[in-house]
């Protein structure tokens, strides 16, 4: 007698071998077996040809907050994540030292955009030390599994106060001493890994570069000896790659004889540096290091909106002086009154808000129902405002005060230098990448790429018009087995006997991410961006369903994840 059977599915299950049909047999939260089942079961499924693949393991995210007060972990549980791993780029809240609370607060909302507001009535920090915080998660029943990585700005910050923070010092070797005592501890408690940001992108909301950004070779060292002598974790990393600073990176990896995973996202200002990067990577592997580089699926974009954090009119005094008005009534004003509009376009302030936005209307689109992230370049807001002989902001303001008010412009700013997906093709497609840069749970107000193994799937597998498609077995290796892989998660990402029973039923030919819609369900009443799919029709974790027909079921079988897993074959 079996727990559960899922019957006549379409089975891709994440190993990359191809799709076959088949049952699947669950009992005890494990998959007991996988192919032709015979015999009854407490509950029956038939899944009448549905696809049915591992659940998303999602390796970047930044619940490090929501995760202490949001047991559903929305919105990666409504698109099939099963397990999230957070605490990355160098930013989380562990360790903490009374009093200092507000400045991982205030890094938070400067690096990954979620209000200070927010993290301060969420979060109570009722732990002070980074075992302490594993401790207060594992106490929460949840959707979904998770795991965390010990970071390396809350960390400094703990061991040297503000001069962990000012760039001017290095530790001394009594810190560099207890730095690599609390990553030791922290990776004996079950972090899953150790997280740094060497960027100079990550600013705190005060302006202050990350704490984490001038660390040198000493202190690199330190940490890669504690995960060395844990034999545990895995170093990840957000890093500008400037001269000489993979080589760095390379032996720390080296001194540790852990992984690392790094970011590897296209800017504009260096369109290749990728590609180097990835080179280096290829390199370093075949030099006996183990590397990966975790990228994206589509372009990392800003969401300009009315009601979004960036709002191409929001510096102007004409929009701040409405800005209080319900959504559509601003829309409305916005379409009927000539003398605010003459204002909004013709009336620009001179500052570096709008010298942003010229640029940025050159490269952003209007994000209609066709949910198109590869649009063409000719179909930018500044080639439609010239062929129509008008202003881009005339066509921004129109575009935006449709309706009621919510249309969404997407300025893509990384990953898409090209004006197409190739390159981020070429990214997929490298044997040494992984998903893992939808960051969510972070940019709460700005983007929205929590959504980005759904769109895995829908863009690269089926939708893609403008270049090659990938096939579904690669796809969902790519987002299961391989994620779960390199954090050492070798229990889950397969649809085996032995393994987790973390899967989902899917309704592959009704499969949407979903249109961008702003919601205030934040703590504080935040805002946040969010994107509901369609298709998914069951989720389960550990053989638990926690989602039928896009509805959470309130079933909570989701854990903390200490430490790798073992491999169950």
């Amino acid at each position: 007698m079996h727990d559960l059977v899922i019957r006549n599915a379409r089975i891709v299950d994440g190993s990359g071998s191809p799709e076959f049909m088949g049952d699947l047999a669950v009992s005890d939260g494990l998959l007991t077996d996988v192919g032709k089942i015979d015999g009854s079961a407490r509950q029956q499924i038939d899944a009448d040809g549905q696809l049915v693949v591992p659940g998303w393991v999602d390796i970047h995210t930044h619940y490090d907050g929501q995760a202490t007060w949001d047991p559903d972990m929305t919105p990666s549980s409504w698109h099939g994540v099963t397990t999230a791993v957070f605490g990355n780029c160098g930013v989380g809240f562990a360790p903490v030292r009374p009093g200092s609370e507000d400045f991982l607060i205030n890094l938070m909302e400067g690096v990954e955009d979620i209000p200070g507001t927010v993290l301060a009535e969420g979060i109570d920090f009722t732990w002070q030390t980074y075992p302490e915080y594993l401790d207060v998660l594992e106490s929460m029943p949840r959707v979904m599994d998770i795991g965390s990585q010990i970071p390396h700005g809350a960390l400094r910050f703990f061991v040297m106060g503000e001069r962990g923070a000012d760039h001017q010092e290095r530790p001394n070797a009594d810190e560099l001493v207890q730095l690599e005592y609390l990553v030791s501890d922290a990776l004996q408690a079950g972090a899953l890994g150790f997280s740094t940001s060497r960027t100079t992108k990550h600013k705190a909301a005060d302006g202050r570069l990350t704490p984490s950004l001038s660390a040198g070779d000493p202190e690199l060292a330190a940490i890669a000896n504690a995960m060395k002598s844990s034999g545990a974790g895995v170093l990840q990393v957000n890093s500008d790659f400037g001269p000489g600073e993979f080589e760095a990176l390379e032996e720390a990896a080296r001194i540790s004889g852990r992984p690392l995973s790094a970011l590897i996202i296209q800017v504009d200002h260096s369109p290749v540096l990728w590609r180097e990067t990835l080179n280096q990577i290829g390199h370093a592997n075949k030099q006996g290091l183990s590397m990966t580089g975790q990228v994206g699926c589509r372009p990392i974009g800003v969401l300009l909106g009315l009601d979004a954090t960036v709002n191409p009119f929001g510096n102007h005094p004409a929009y701040k002086a409405i800005s209080e008005l319900p959504l559509a009534e601003r829309a409305a004003l916005l379409r009927e009154n000539r003398e605010l509009r003459t204002k909004l376009i013709d009336e620009r302030p001179a500052d570096g808000f709008s010298d942003w936005m010229n640029y940025a209307l050159t490269r952003a689109f209007e994000l209609g129902d066709d949910l198109n992230y590869e649009p063409e370049p000719s179909t930018s807001v500044a080639a439609r405002a010239e062929a129509m002989n008008e202003s881009p902001w005339e066509l921004a303001l129109d575009l935006l005060a449709s309706g009621k008010g919510e249309t969404l412009l997407l300025y893509p700013f990384e990953n898409y230098a090209s004006g197409s997906l190739d390159d981020v093709f070429e990214m997929l497609t490298d044997p040494h990448t992984i998903c893992g840069v939808g960051d969510a749970g972070a940019h709460v107000g700005t983007i929205c790429d929590a959504s980005y193994p759904t769109y895995l799937l829908t863009h690269w597998g089926r939708d893609r018009t403008r270049g090659e498609r990938l096939s579904l077995e690669f796809l969902v290796n790519k987002q299961t087995r391989r994620t779960a892989e390199t954090y050492g998660l070798l229990d889950r990402g397969l649809l085996q006997s032995g393994y987790k029973a973390d899967f989902n039923v899917i309704d592959f030919d009704r499969l949407s991410v979903g249109s961008p819609e702003l919601v205030r369900d934040l703590p504080a009443g935040g805002k946040r961006l969010v994107q509901r799919p369609t298709g998914y029709s069951h989720t389960f974790v550990s053989g638990v369903e926690v989602s039928r027909r896009g509805e959470l079921t309130g079933m909570r079988p989701g854990h903390l994840v200490r430490g790798a897993q073992p491999d169950p074959r």
